[in-house]
């Protein structure tokens, strides 16, 4: 039982400040260099939800189904050009009746059940479900120590070098050691307003996604281990459904 606590307290040591008060709760947020700058006071109906697995499947399925492009395409026998004559007479030659060459039991002839370009894969969720889906996700990554809150992302040029250096200032923020060693989806950051440069500078990087918070969509926080929200009290303000949500 001592060796589970100990593990226990080890994990949670290693996982960045966010606490429990009684309005909320509350993150430290770091600088672009990777040093405290202040706190941040989190409302409970964006981080302090419990997990719903069924909720986030259900609607991660959907937004994949709906970016789904419909490639495959097959002809059937209506498709396909040739076969108007009888290939041969009906009775008296030997061989097997057929009405057409392009019937699908011949070679080079329509195709029975195949794919067609013309299915639809849309699949609808309400907005509420969707916005639940966000800040449920978000409730887990912040619980799971992968949201990173930063007062500012401001670049000197809108060079790839400095998004690199950028990165690498801010792994050495306690608990986000891989946020710069991860070649693959390593990172999400979320904008609290338009910064082209900042956006142009990171745009290179192919382990990190870049795009305002008003934009911020399940399947990112599925895809990327961490999060990155710049200017959080402006970001949160912004994210899809939060003044509605709020208000209910």
């Amino acid at each position: 039982m001592d060796s589970l606590r100990s593990k226990k307290s080890k994990i949670s040591a290693d996982l960045p400040e966010a606490s429990q008060t009684s309005n909320g709760l509350d993150a430290t947020v770091y600088s672009l260099n990777g040093k405290k700058s202040g706190t941040v006071s989190l409302p409970e109906y964006i981080f302090g939800l419990n997990w719903n697995a069924d909720l986030v499947k259900q609607v991660a399925d959907s937004l994949l189904s709906s970016k789904r492009k419909n490639v495959a395409h097959t002809k059937d026998r209506s498709d396909v050009r040739g076969g108007g004559k009888k290939p041969w007479r009906q009775k008296g030659t030997g061989r097997a009746r057929h009405g057409s060459i392009r019937s699908p039991i011949w070679v080079g002839g329509g195709v029975t059940g195949g794919p067609r370009n013309e299915k639809n894969f849309e699949r609808k969720v309400s907005k509420k479900m969707r916005t639940k889906a966000l800040y449920t996700i978000l409730s887990r990554k912040l619980k799971d120590g992968e949201v990173l809150f930063i007062d500012s992302i401001v670049l000197n040029e809108p060079k790839t070098m400095e998004a690199v250096k950028a990165l690498e200032s801010l792994s050495s923020i306690k608990g986000f050691e891989k946020l710069f060693l991860k070649k693959n989806n390593a990172a999400a950051i979320a904008l609290s307003g338009k910064y082209k440069e900042t956006e142009r500078a990171f745009n290179n990087l192919g382990n990190v996604e870049i795009f305002e918070a008003r934009n911020l969509n399940p399947l990112s926080l599925l895809e990327y281990k961490y999060l990155v929200i710049e200017n959080p009290l402006k970001a949160l303000a912004v994210l899809p459904g939060a003044t509605k949500l709020n208000h209910e």
